[in-house]
């Protein structure tokens, strides 16, 4: 369940809730060291009781605009935080999936202040959520704004698991019945598409584990199996086994994954087809 405790005692908050203990010790530290930055740590850190709070806040001010005002917004976030706390709990392992995954990230920090594919799939948890409880034309404009500010288009309806990593994410387009499970990769490009006007379940299901590499196109209501790799470029029209590799266009079968979690290692070079040359 997510936490929401006071900030007094440092002791107890990094027992019961690490990541937003890490974060506020790296926005302290941040604060001390680049002065110009300090009114915005306190702002969008520093200041507040919580890691829902805190991103309740900052995607607010994000999302915000003449239309919808922030306080608008932040408001609407907090509520949602509040009835669904384990978009708290998605938001916490996706800081840790960015984290070990992504080489450029060196800080708990950096994902929650500055990484639009973070911030494009925490909105997504928002809007979701909206979308599920009757409240679809709100949903529809968090999608508009997201899409508009970080360049990502993730349908409301579409169900997407925790751990979750999506590297630069410019371009990445998800479909309404689109599932996406726990601790998947994908890099920017990826579209998880129909095949055309089909109506009903029309979207990929992609399980846990999967790696998407850049510019893949995974297309229809076709299965990903857990563990399996989507090489970069790639068009895969048919399912994948778990556990496998699948390359081309169309995309064809290769080889395993090469290794046990493939959305971790986040190895996108395709060895067994180069050995069976």
């Amino acid at each position: 369940m997510s936490k929401a405790y006071e900030t007094t005692a440092a002791g107890s908050l990094a027992m019961v809730d690490p990541v937003w203990h890490r974060i506020r010790v790296e926005a302290q530290e941040m604060a001390a060291k680049e002065s110009i930055l300090s009114g915005f740590l306190h702002s969008t850190i520093l200041n507040h009781r919580s890691f829902d709070d805190a991103m309740a806040f900052h995607l607010a001010q994000k999302l915000g605009n003449a239309d919808v005002r922030p306080i608008q917004l932040r408001e609407l976030l907090d509520e949602v935080l509040r009835a669904a706390p384990e978009i708290g709990e998605a938001y916490r392992a996706d800081v840790v999936a960015y984290y070990d995954r992504d080489p450029a990230c060196h800080a708990y920090i950096q994902p929650v202040l500055h990484y639009k594919g973070f911030h494009a799939l925490q909105t997504n948890r928002i809007a979701h959520w909206l979308w599920m409880n009757d409240r679809r034309d709100m949903a529809l404009f968090l999608q508009n704004r997201m899409s508009d500010l970080f360049a990502v288009d993730i349908h409301p309806a579409a169900r997407i698991g925790k751990g979750v990593f999506i590297d630069h994410a410019t371009g990445i387009v998800i479909g309404e019945t689109a599932v996406v499970e726990d601790d998947v990769s994908m890099l920017h490009g990826v579209t998880l598409g129909g095949t055309g006007k089909e109506t009903g379940d029309r979207h990929p299901k992609i399980r846990r584990g999967v790696l998407i590499s850049v510019g893949a196109k995974v297309l229809g209501n076709i299965e990903i199996g857990e563990y399996s790799r989507i090489g970069a470029g790639s068009v895969v029209l048919h399912a994948v086994p778990p556990h496998c590799t699948a390359v081309g266009v169309p995309a064809k079968i290769v080889g395993c994954a090469g290794c046990d979690q493939p959305s971790h290692s986040m190895d996108h070079i395709i060895r067994d087809a180069e050995d069976d040359d």
